[in-house]
């Protein structure tokens, strides 16, 4: 039985939580507000905290970074979580998982490999690369053992209003309505499934390799939205539509919200193909997508069990 200690709570962190504790691992989650999750132990901390990070862990195998501050917040949220947590699992002598996604490597060639290089086209990408070269320069040193694991835009059950593929794509688009995207509506994207990043989380903390790397979370697709919209019409008797927001709206309202013109610097992920090639992980970590096909089925389901989300 190994033990954890799992620094947030959000759908990633709980979906991450719970694999845990079913498989029998002792499992802590430190949240800022003490959040309860089942089999695990609670406890509340602030992931700013080196010197609470380090208590609350004594004892652990594996600390895992699960937070993710509001887009808005990123630039003064991310470096003191990435100093303490690096510096609390390092006086552990653990070993340190951090959640990631592919924002550091900014306009890349596609598709994005787990050795695409670090090339942020925007300060988000830029906060994310400092964040793991932090922890990479505490595993070369031997303070201890670090990897990220990265995945393009998730989906899945429980996804919200704020993912691409969320409520705020699927409840329109089942309910007759349209539903207004970021970016333009044909162009490729690779789209993570919720389990698949748990189950990735988890291989690369049971991996006996190389450490001191990054793993790519395996994709269940690399559809556009107009493609899986007309997939949702097709199988699933959807009848709404996607539709672009129009140009300039994200730049006129970014001017009155600091999460809008987050969204708005990191738009052009959309514009163009986003595609991510993880077969380097998938081979190395015997980790694999769920079947597209799988996966839009159980998110169709959640969406029309669930209510409506605001």
């Amino acid at each position: 039985m190994s033990r954890a200690l799992v620094l947030g709570a959000g759908l990633i962190g709980a979906g991450l939580t719970a694999r845990l504790v079913e498989r029998g691992d002792d499992v802590i989650v430190g949240t800022r507000s003490g959040t309860t999750l089942p089999g695990a132990r609670a406890v509340t901390l602030d992931a700013t905290d080196a010197d609470a990070i380090a208590t609350a862990g004594v004892g652990v195998d594996t600390v895992f970074l699960c937070v993710n501050p509001p887009y808005g917040q990123w630039a003064t949220a991310w470096p003191p979580v990435f100093r303490a947590v690096v510096d609390g699992t390092a006086r552990l002598g653990g070993s340190l998982v951090t959640m990631g996604n592919l924002y550091s490597l900014g306009r890349a060639t596609m598709p994005m490999t787990e050795h695409s290089p670090e090339q942020p086209a925007e300060a988000k990408g830029a906060i994310r690369a400092a964040g793991w070269a932090l922890a990479k320069a505490a595993d070369d040193r031997g303070e201890l053992r670090a990897v990220e694991v990265r995945a393009s835009d998730y989906f899945g059950a429980g996804a919200g209003p704020t993912a691409h593929l969320g409520a705020r794509f699927f409840e329109p688009l089942l309910a007759g309505r349209t539903a207004r995207v970021v970016g333009a509506t044909d162009q490729p994207h690779s789209w993570a499934y919720l389990p698949d990043i748990v189950s990735t989380l988890v291989a690369a903390a049971d991996h006996d390799g190389e450490w001191g790397r990054t793993w790519h979370v395996p994709p269940s697709g690399d559809a556009s939205r107009g493609q899986i919209a007309a997939e949702l019409r097709a199988q699933y008797g959807a009848t709404g539509r996607v539709r672009s927001y129009p140009p300039g709206l994200l730049a006129t309202l970014g001017l009155f919200s600091a999460d809008l013109r987050e969204v708005h610097r990191s738009s052009y992920q959309f514009a163009a193909p986003f595609v991510d090639d993880a077969s380097e992980s998938s081979r190395i970590l015997g980790v694999t997508a769920t079947p597209w096909s799988d996966a839009l089925a159980a998110t169709v389901a959640s969406y029309r069990a669930a209510p409506r989300q605001a």
